[in-house]
């Protein structure tokens, strides 16, 4: 079979919905070329958890290993009441705030590989990724380090990588946020951010004019996670940022302004939500093809849910 009729056939495998197609990129998919393993404490959690993440077959695209059970990187699998951060659940187990680490691989093209996760804590059914310094910093690194290379299947065979293009203008709303996406040559994501209530952060807008792996290097990655400081002790009693520290996020105080500066870019917090974005959309790959959408994507006040529920519509879930 030519490898045109291939990435056909591909295509037509795929689950899709009315809403996009799936078409040939002219790229082959990937897999890292050696192992990557880091260990640190989940920002909710508080936990000290190790990840390995290894080669993997064409085809298989990227999936959780937690105590024996697999849990594929998929829209499928995202918890739709996770808050604060994204949550993947099958058959009673959890891997949480999952973010950081899918935008990394989605934005350096790891499509294939296989993830596994294990903590200290015996008995628990649920697990939390690493949150470093609140960026995806490390992870991009850690990949870099480990290098690429060409993910074969089981037969010894590539696979062309096929990405998702929009038929038509989609959007979902709640409130005053919202998650809308229109029919491009290319991906580009433009996101707005609004605090009234914290002067320093205010109303912020980020747009790519174009969408590759150096320029998520170099204007995403280093974003880091933030929150208001008078915040934290709420969000402490409902068993949240068990792991949070001035090392693990940038924290803002509504009468005092940014309490751990310097901030790596003037609009941090806002280049952190494409980050968060990026790793979201990435629920939407199947099969080791590429999640995030070719669109322009135009985000305003969005986060983990709301993202979510975007890509379940684009995937033809209720």
């Amino acid at each position: 079979m030519s490898t045109k009729r291939a990435a056909a056939a591909a295509a037509k495998s795929l689950k899709s919905s009315p809403l996009i197609y799936w078409k040939n990129t002219g790229k082959l998919q990937q897999t890292l070329a050696n192992c990557v393993e880091r260990s640190g404490r989940g920002l909710h959690s508080g936990d000290l958890s190790t990840v390995r993440i290894l080669p993997a077959d064409a085809g298989s695209g990227r999936y959780f290993v937690f105590r024996s059970n697999v849990i594929h990187a998929s829209i499928d699998n995202a918890v739709k009441a996770s808050g604060l951060c994204t949550t993947l659940s099958k058959d009673g187990y959890s891997v949480r705030t999952v973010e950081h680490l899918l935008s990394a691989l989605e934005a350096t093209s790891v499509d294939n590989c296989r993830i596994e996760i294990e903590s200290s804590k015996s008995s628990d059914q649920s697990i939390e990724v690493p949150i470093f310094d609140g960026s995806a910093k490390e992870w991009v690194e850690a990949i870099d380090q480990a290098g690429l290379k060409v993910a074969m299947d089981c037969s010894g065979k590539c696979c062309e990588k096929l990405a998702p293009y929009l038929n038509e203008p989609v959007h979902v709303l709640k409130n005053d946020s919202f998650v809308a996406a229109f029919p491009h040559s290319e991906v580009r994501i433009t996101y707005g951010i609004d605090f009234p209530q914290a002067p320093a952060i205010g109303c912020q807008w980020f747009s790519s004019t174009s969408f590759d792996e150096s320029f998520f290097f170099e204007q995403i990655a280093s974003s880091r996670t933030f929150c208001l400081y008078e915040e934290v002790e709420h969000m402490r009693s409902l068993g949240l940022i068990k792991g949070g520290s001035v090392e693990t996020a940038i924290i803002c105080s509504v009468n005092s302004g940014w309490l751990n500066p310097p901030l790596r870019y003037h609009d941090e917090p806002c280049r952190h939500k494409v980050l968060d974005l990026i790793g979201d959309f990435s629920l939407l790959a199947q099969g080791g093809n590429q999640g995030l959408v070719v669109a322009h994507v135009i985000a305003y006040k969005g986060g983990h849910s709301l993202h979510a529920e975007f890509v379940r519509r684009l995937s033809g879930i209720n």
